[in-house]
């Protein structure tokens, strides 16, 4: 699963790290509540968020230089 990003292109990566981090809040909210089946999860998505955030930051650099 960590290299499976790497593949997108820049739209592809924002909309991916747009949806993860929807499901990040729906999480937290459900993780309030009560109500959680993997507590382990939460981290999960975190990384995931974080690795989006940093092949998006290459791609702008890369840009930028370009």
């Amino acid at each position: 699963m960590k290299n499976s990003f790497k593949n997108l292109s820049f739209p592809e990566l924002k909309v991916k790290r747009d949806e993860l981090n929807k499901k990040y809040m729906e999480f937290r909210f459900q993780s309030v509540i009560g109500h959680v089946d993997n507590p382990l999860q939460k981290r999960i998505l975190r990384r995931q968020i974080a690795r989006l955030n940093t092949l998006i930051r290459q791609h702008e650099l890369t840009s930028k230089v370009e």
